[in-house]
């Protein structure tokens, strides 16, 4: 599967305000969102698992399954228990701190998609020099400070570092990777992360915190597509 970061979705059980992590996936890939990812620093492991295969499901009875990636946020233990259970599940995004890339390629084979967090410090020189090898795309950002994730964009000195569309542009350009932008991103955020030549955007609450996701996710989607 060649992975689809044009509209990209990152939900856990604590984002969902109680409702189930499937019905949001179902919401935002119905509604045109490409790629899915499943974080949670709170669910257990049997959770976590539940919500792969059940949003794995969601995503197959609307026939993305082949377009759709379902990814897993830090866990290569999720992933490779997901699979082991028969769950669709096709591969890993992974921050600095977590376990190198080149043993979730070793574990995970070269069919699955794995993502990595651009480093907040240096980060146009990063993309340019790191080893691409076993990486499929970059995630960067913030472009706002977000509750969701506090710690999004912090340098070593504890300050939080948002990124401006003239840096995400040069981002683009030198990137020899596909690069999708997050951290607080809202709809009026869309066309300016276009124009920057970014490949595409991810979300959390402003989806899977809405009243109606659905409706929220088709905006984002629709947007983009302008």
């Amino acid at each position: 599967m060649k992975v689809d970061v044009s509209a990209y979705l990152v939900v856990g059980r604590e984002n969902t305000n109680d409702r189930p992590v499937a019905e949001i996936v179902g919401d935002a890939v119905r509604a045109g969102f490409t790629c899915v990812q499943i974080r949670s620093k709170t669910a257990s492991a049997l959770e976590m698992i539940e919500d792969c295969r059940q949003s794995a499901d969601a995503i197959a009875k609307l026939g993305k399954s082949d377009t759709v990636a379902l990814l897993v946020d830090d866990r290569l233990d999720i992933v490779l228990a997901a699979r082991e259970m028969g769950i669709k599940v096709d591969g890993l995004h992974v921050g600095q701190s977590d376990i190198p890339v080149s043993i979730c390629r070793k574990f995970l084979g070269k069919d699955a998609i794995i993502g990595l967090s651009a480093p907040t410090k240096d980060l146009i020189d990063y993309v340019q020099t790191t080893d691409i090898s076993e990486i499929d795309y970059f995630g960067a950002g913030p472009v706002h400070e977000t509750a969701t994730k506090p710690d999004c964009g912090m340098d070593e000195t504890g300050k939080v570092i948002t990124r401006t569309f003239a840096e995400l542009a040069e981002l683009g350009k030198k990137s020899p990777l596909p690069v999708v932008v997050g951290g607080g991103v809202k709809l009026n955020d869309i066309a300016p992360l276009k124009e920057t030549g970014v490949a595409g955007f991810f979300v959390v609450s402003a989806v899977a915190g809405a009243e109606n996701p659905y409706e929220e996710a088709k905006k984002l989607a629709d947007a983009w597509k302008i």
